[in-house]
């Protein structure tokens, strides 16, 4: 079970870094990680291309020192996602975190 929710907090990140400033693979890696989150390539290239085969990313090929990247944005269909999960996130965190309940 907690994979599943570890998993949903993963994509989030994901759109939410996606929407922000395109990311790619290895980049988003890095950024997980000094959120605490350890993963492999393993985990993360298939919750990037399931997101992209979904709808919610696209990408596009940048050259970087020589070599091509995919970096990958954030769709409209993306963009409307992560507005509503902000919007449940926000809701949730409010609920979950008052301490006069």
């Amino acid at each position: 079970m907690w994979q599943d929710f570890f998993l949903g907090f993963v994509r989030i990140h994901i759109l939410h870094h996606a929407g922000a400033e395109g990311i790619y693979g290895a980049g988003i890696i890095r950024e997980l990680a000094r959120h605490g989150y350890h993963l492999s390539p393993g985990t993360v290239y298939p919750a990037l291309h399931g997101l992209e085969k979904a709808g919610y990313l696209y990408w596009e090929e940048r050259l970087v020192d020589g070599r091509l990247r995919k970096y990958y944005f954030l769709t409209p269909q993306g963009m409307e996602l992560l507005a509503e999960a902000r919007t449940k996130i926000r809701e949730l965190v409010r609920e979950v975190l008052d301490d006069d309940q």
